[in-house]
């Protein structure tokens, strides 16, 4: 069976069963997916086949789409539990349709079901993001979804081209012609792993989504990304110099951020730089400490979602310096933070020191001193930006005004508690993971002491400059601005113009439709002049308010298409 295919039925069944049930099928339907997963055959190949001798390749089982569905599986199964008192119907659906989309193009051996289940996965999520149901999820939910159609289209031109060249199975390409189909399927695929500047949607959206919705998306899409630049651009280097320098973005813009699950954000794009790095360097080193970092980085950082969606649960607070005490307040969600918070900073025995030293180690042996340099770097950025600042002014600090304004329900504890429990386990025995790396030759030992001892310098180097200047070290509520900016301003005045434009001239057709055609003559003879009118002055004001609905109104613009050819034939008539 088709874990995925799984997922998707659970969140089906979810959908259309009462609330008590509800919470049985979320957790269950995952842990049956999970079940599949861990028994499927390395080797196996279902096919099907399709029109004009197509063979759809939907159940491609390697050692690389073993470990991601493995991991892929453990987080459905986690964030079941987490949003199983939801009541969102929508909710339970897309989170698990979401979910078995990542499975979905996991296992996919062509390109078809690739960006099928691709396209599945930036539809379902986008609904995590309007499902908060505030003004700001909505509007970063609707530039989501513009620009993941967008990537999703780049990447579906490359894989026509690549089918028109007779390549319909999904392989490296980094060996072949750099040409329109190669550019359009990185742009396509970067474009989801959140590499700068195609950044900012992800510190846009995940943000504003659901608490429960939060949790599955810092877990997919991303590493979805990593997936496919492993399985397909595995050794460009351009890649390994856009990874370096994403880790050190990520992580400078988390230092300065105050919103709790922005920071968070920014840190997918800093640790997610880590693994598009080791794809970039290509050894098979590199490539086991990508899929090692993103088989851990699932875990903690779903795990720094479930805490911090925690916190908003219990006090409706996001930002850092409205927070404090909380150790005494949720002593269990802070003991769970502190595990996720060692983890992605790289501290000895826990899952993050055994996956993303080995990518480090990569680039040093591989030669790459500088990248080695700027890696080490962005992993002290990380730990002073949450083992740090947010482990202390959200639960060391004392700070008695914040209120639990409701109980945390138990079964977002147990999920905690099962991501926590793992995070220390692949720390401890890191052999649990590295059995299943897919590359061979994997020969490293993290527990060097040399290696835990220099660690331990460098975050005690980081800790004393903290506590030195720890009055200063108080985030405090500013507007970062990133890469959107140059996208989102200069599209917004041009929508907000064309809409007013098409509202006016959709206008004009209408009234000059029934009073004849000499409007229509007058129209195209002075049309500024013409729409400046006073019957179109309060019409043009309220679809320029709502620029968004007005043009993305099919029949507005097919008016505005007609008015133009009706009035150029006129003009030429005359």
């Amino acid at each position: 069976m088709h874990p995925g295919l799984i997922l998707i039925l659970t969140g089906i069944v979810a959908c259309i069963v009462p609330s008590a049930l509800r919470k049985i099928v979320l957790p269950l339907g995952p842990i049956a997916a999970l079940v599949v997963a861990l028994g499927m055959n390395v080797g196996t190949d279902l096919t099907m086949p399709f029109v004009k001798d197509y063979v759809f390749h939907f159940y491609h089982v390697d050692k690389l789409s073993y470990v991601f569905c493995m991991i892929f599986s453990i987080m459905a199964a986690v964030g079941g539990i987490y949003s199983c008192h939801n009541k969102d119907r929508m909710e339970a659906l897309c989170a698990m349709a979401y979910a078995g989309g990542a499975l979905g193009v996991t296992l996919a051996g062509d390109w078809l079901t690739f960006i099928f289940f691709w396209e599945l996965l930036a539809v379902t999520s986008v609904f995590l993001v309007w499902l908060n149901r505030t003004p700001d999820s909505r509007k970063a939910a609707f530039r989501y979804i513009l620009v993941h159609m967008l990537g999703g289209n780049l990447l579906l031109a490359g894989i026509f081209l690549k089918l028109s060249q007779g390549q319909s199975l999904v392989a490296n390409i980094v060996g072949g012609p750099h040409d329109a189909a190669f550019w359009l399927i990185v742009v396509g695929i970067g474009l989801n792993a959140a590499i700068p500047p195609l950044n900012a949607w992800l510190v846009d959206a995940y943000p504003e989504s659901t608490i429960t919705g939060g949790v599955f998306m810092s877990s997919f899409t991303t590493k979805v990304a990593v997936y496919a630049l492993i399985r397909v651009l595995a050794g460009d280097q351009l890649l390994m110099w856009l990874g370096a320098f994403m880790a050190l973005y990520g992580a400078c813009y988390a230092i300065m951020e105050n919103d709790m699950r922005r920071l968070l954000s920014y840190h997918i794009v800093s640790q997610v730089g880590f693994m598009v790095c080791g794809v970039g360097i290509g050894t098979d080193m590199a490539l086991n400490g990508a899929s090692a970092h993103a088989f851990s980085h699932i875990l903690y950082k779903s795990l720094l979602f479930m805490c911090t969606g925690a916190i908003i649960y219990a006090t409706g607070i996001r930002k850092i310096n409205q927070l404090g005490g909380m150790a005494k307040k949720m002593p269990f969600v802070a003991f769970c933070f502190f595990i996720a918070a060692f983890s992605i900073s790289g501290v000895p025995l826990f899952n993050g020191f055994i996956s993303k030293t080995i990518t480090i180690a990569a680039a040093f042996e591989a030669g790459h001193h500088t990248v080695y340099e700027l890696l080490e770097l962005a992993s002290v950025g990380t730990f002073l930006s949450i083992t740090l600042k947010m482990g202390y002014f959200i639960f060391l600090r004392k700070y008695e005004d914040v209120k639990l304004i409701a109980e945390v329900p138990k079964n977002m504890y147990v999920a905690m508690g099962i991501g926590a429990a793992l995070c220390t386990l692949y720390g401890v025995m890191p052999d649990l993971l590295y059995r299943y790396l897919p590359f061979p030759g994997l020969n490293y030992h993290p527990f060097e002491p040399t290696h835990v001892f220099g660690y331990m310098q460098i975050f005690a180097a980081t800790t004393i400059p903290f506590i030195m200047f720890l009055p200063r070290m108080e985030p405090h509520t500013a507007l970062s601005l990133d890469t959107d900016w140059f996208y989102r301003k200069p599209l917004a005045f041009i929508i907000y113009r064309l809409s007013a434009l098409s509202c006016a001239l959709s206008t004009a057709l209408s009234m000059a439709w029934g009073a004849g055609t000499t409007k229509v003559m007058k129209l195209t003879e002075n049309p500024m002049e013409f729409l400046d009118a006073k019957p179109f002055r309060k019409r043009n004001r309220f679809y320029a308010r709502n620029y968004r609905t007005a043009i993305a109104d099919p029949t507005m613009i097919i008016l505005t298409v007609l008015v133009s050819i009706i009035g150029f034939l006129l003009t030429r008539l005359k």
